[in-house]
């Protein structure tokens, strides 16, 4: 995970901070993030793209030319966990 923040873990939650401006792309730290969540491997998952387009997810948090979008967010169901993405880079799965 590309994260200056340290994730956090709380029995049915986990949140980990996404770098917005960093290398790695969002929707693998998504799947990590589930993946550390369930305690599985990455590889493990289904594809990421079976439950969202991730082109569509990173294309909507990426860097726009006025900065970084300040408000938002999206919800939806991974790999039968619920993952919330916000503007502020926090990435949060829990139970669904």
């Amino acid at each position: 995970m590309s994260s200056p923040t340290p994730a956090t873990e709380i029995g049915d939650h986990y949140t980990v901070h996404y770098d917005q401006l960093g290398d790695e792309p969002l929707s693998v730290a998504v799947a990590d993030a589930v993946a550390t969540f369930l305690n599985e491997d990455v590889t493990e998952l289904e594809p990421l793209h079976y439950s969202i387009n991730a082109d569509a997810l990173e294309r909507l948090f990426e860097p726009r030319v006025n900065g970084l979008r300040p408000n938002g967010s999206v919800s939806f169901e991974y790999s039968e966990c619920l993952v919330t993405v916000t503007a502020d880079g926090e990435v949060r799965v829990e139970t669904v």
